[in-house]
């Protein structure tokens, strides 16, 4: 969620701030804007006064979470639509958003909250649709600049080796990482990208257990969630175990349960045997980052294929020898209705075990 002192800054001093940041250029919007997208709004996240609103297709929507900044837009962008709103919980229909241009907005939000508020833009997004993302270069996590001039503010910076792991495990597919030695207190980071047609992690910190898929089927990636094809039985089986209790619902799950979800492989494909054995080693070492970053308390691999593909090939299911990022495995057979031989209650056993590797 926005923090709150952040928030009061620029809902006390709006007017001050966008007459000392007033920008040089609008170039970089400009270019953003010329670029093919689907058909429907193009949306400023973390607009402030509307600046770059007014540049962007029309219809555009200027998202704030500080009231007086939105009520500067019409100043700037004055056919805009507006709506207060938190970046980390979007208000947006699925798949309603054409692009997406955040100018150092996201830059507020706490590191390990940023996944999850990606995945919420992912799903408002239309597949194909543009972002670009203005973030701080760094490694500082959430905290405030020593001689800022809007004192009050917090920031969180990236490590630019951290970016295409994280895009990638949001859904997005990374067209350029440009760096800028401005403005003066830290480098930025411009992250271009596209709405993958795939499924973003749903992860985040103090995860009690990470569920990791092989990949998500296309039918998932339309979903909006994984194993969400009927006859698939991982979802019974979860609701049966007790680790979750609302059906097909990745961010319940995490927010209400603490179990995470993401995939080996974040391609989306109509079958699991079209992915090439080096995708399954990139991801591990995405997934090692991922869990070495966040550590959920346990991992637990959703289908033997990937984990023998990417580490042991002789793996069974059962909790594993090796760790991931030095937090404990668990492998359990595919859910697939594809998989014979398994019962229910098989599932509901396995995820148990899983869930008491956090124990």
């Amino acid at each position: 969620m926005a923090d709150r002192a952040t928030v009061s800054v620029y809902e006390d001093r709006a007017a001050e701030w966008r007459a000392e940041r007033q920008p040089k250029s609008t170039a970089a919007v400009e270019a953003f804007a010329a670029l093919d997208r689907p058909e429907g709004i193009t949306a400023d996240l973390g607009c402030g006064p509307g600046w770059h609103t007014g540049v962007l297709p029309s219809p555009a929507l200027a998202i704030d979470v500080a009231r007086s900044m939105l009520e500067m837009v019409p100043d700037h962008a004055p056919n805009a639509l507006r709506c207060r709103a938190d970046l980390a919980a979007l208000p947006l229909a699925t798949g309603s958003v054409a692009g997406a241009w955040a100018s150092r907005s996201y830059v507020h939000l706490d590191r390990r909250h940023m996944p999850l508020a990606l995945a919420d833009l992912h799903r408002a997004l239309a597949p194909g649709a543009p972002v670009e993302l203005h973030i701080f270069e760094g490694d500082d996590d959430f905290e405030p600049f020593s001689d800022d001039d809007f004192p009050g503010r917090r920031f969180s910076h990236w490590p630019q080796d951290w970016i295409a792991p994280l895009m990638e495990g949001a859904g997005f597919a990374l067209d350029a990482l440009e760096r800028l030695d401005q403005p003066p207190k830290a480098a930025t980071l411009i992250i271009k990208g596209r709405r993958a047609r795939t499924l973003p992690d749903t992860v985040g910190p103090e995860m009690r257990l990470l569920i990791c898929g092989l990949n998500p089927s296309v039918y998932a990636a339309d979903a909006g969630a994984g194993f969400a094809r009927p006859g698939n039985r991982f979802w019974p089986a979860a609701l049966a175990a007790g680790l979750v209790s609302t059906d097909r619902d990745p961010r319940r799950a995490l927010i209400d349960h603490g179990m995470g979800m993401t995939d080996l492989v974040k391609r989306a494909t109509p079958r699991a045997d079209e992915l090439a054995a080096d995708e399954y080693r990139q991801g591990v070492i995405r997934l090692e980052w991922l869990v070495g970053w966040l550590k959920p308390a346990a991992v637990c691999f959703v289908g033997l294929a990937g984990w023998r593909a990417a580490v042991d090939r002789k793996a069974k299911a059962g909790p594993q020898a090796q760790d991931l990022a030095g937090q404990p495995v668990y492998v359990m057979p595919s859910t697939s209705g594809a998989a014979a031989g398994y019962q229910l209650a098989d599932y509901v056993s396995h995820l148990q075990q899983a869930a008491a590797l956090a124990t």
